[in-house]
């Protein structure tokens, strides 16, 4: 967890919405400046933090409101904090809750060194991340889809398709293996959706990967010199990683990636984990889908997977790949080099 810990004379905390914002800025004393409710406008902001320019510092919590705010603070020079939500809401719960009162609170943790941050992500890619981010929405739909035409198969005990029914080519005649005409209208309706979605998909893939090599083409390379790494996985790492110099150690990114249980001790004395919602769900995804992808056609990965899985069982093993995975990565990233099998599976 980082604090935000730099001094100003003025501190501005915001309770931010889509409509309407309240604002709080307080002194280094504490008293309160202002304290009101306005509309949602790069004017008014301005306009109210006019008196106290250019000595202020503005923190908002991290909810999908923050993009424009903080673009404005870049554009006028002025210092922004994005505060981590699931970390405030643990440090400044209380009994009551409104908009005034979390616009405060936001402003007093701000003065006194205790707003935990998140991170800012650059607006040069984050259109782009995005996108990336509607792509992997939309592939889940279609893998709905695909669920749901061989659920129904299975339903009326019908015999296995036998065909694989991402490709196009294989969705022939599945619709007749049904007798009644509504089931036959359902599963077209399925796989029209299903062929809708690849169109979709592949456009937009096209767009994200000329993006990607226009931004970073090297960091794009070295990821897919991972085996089973290929074109979606290596641009969901680029853009959810951003720059890895970020993370100051290896434990920082694991722990950003959902890759490891944080545990809760007092008193010398266990009780179990916290924690598992707070990282990148996205980054956590793409390590489990690069474990899996990782031993496919690869002697060498599974016969390093059945050690794993003699000693910590199956469950665990693929948890632990993916979490070797992911430090490999960060090594990788860390010191510009390509992937090394011989290393990876020693170390």
């Amino acid at each position: 967890m980082r604090f935000y810990n730099t001094q100003h004379p003025f501190y501005c905390g915001i309770d931010l919405h889509a409509r309407a914002m309240y604002v709080c800025i307080l002194n280094q004393a504490g008293e309160t400046l202002l304290h009101r409710n306005m509309k949602t406008t790069p004017d008014a902001f301005l306009k109210a933090i006019a008196p106290y320019r250019p000595q202020i510092v503005v923190a908002v919590e991290c909810m999908f409101t923050w993009y424009w705010l903080a673009d404005l603070c870049a554009d006028e020079d002025i210092p922004f904090v994005l505060g981590h939500a699931l970390y405030m809401k643990a440090i400044h719960g209380g009994k009551a809750k409104n908009d005034r009162i979390d616009s405060q609170k936001i402003a007093v943790l701000l003065r006194g060194g205790m707003l935990p941050q998140a991170y800012v992500y650059p607006a040069e890619m984050r259109a782009t991340r995005d996108l990336l981010r509607r792509r992997m929405h939309l592939a889940h739909k279609r893998g709905e889809l695909l669920a749901h035409v061989q659920n129904t198969n299975s339903q009326y005990n019908l015999p296995a398709i036998g065909k694989n029914l991402a490709y196009q080519a294989n969705r022939d005649g599945v619709a007749e293996r049904f007798a009644d005409p509504a089931v036959q209208k359902s599963i077209e309706v399925d796989l029209a959706l299903v062929s809708h979605y690849d169109t979709l998909l592949r456009d937009v893939e096209l767009t994200i990967l000329k993006t990607a090599k226009q931004h970073d083409p090297n960091t794009l390379y070295l990821l897919q010199t991972v085996p089973g790494i290929g074109k979606i996985l290596s641009l969901v790492l680029l853009y959810e990683i951003h720059h890895i110099e970020r993370f100051p150690r290896v434990q920082d990114f694991a722990s950003y990636c959902r890759l490891i249980k944080c545990a809760k001790e007092s008193n010398g004395k266990r009780s179990g984990t916290s924690g598992s919602k707070i990282g990148n769900a996205h980054l956590k995804w793409a390590f489990s889908e690069a474990a899996v992808l990782f031993l496919r056609d690869n002697p060498e990965g599974q016969k390093f997977l059945s050690r794993l899985e003699k000693k910590h069982g199956k469950g665990k093993a693929l948890s632990i790949l993916a979490h070797k995975l992911a430090r490999a990565i960060y090594y990788m990233l860390k010191r510009k080099v390509a992937f090394d099998m011989k290393r990876f599976l020693n170390d």
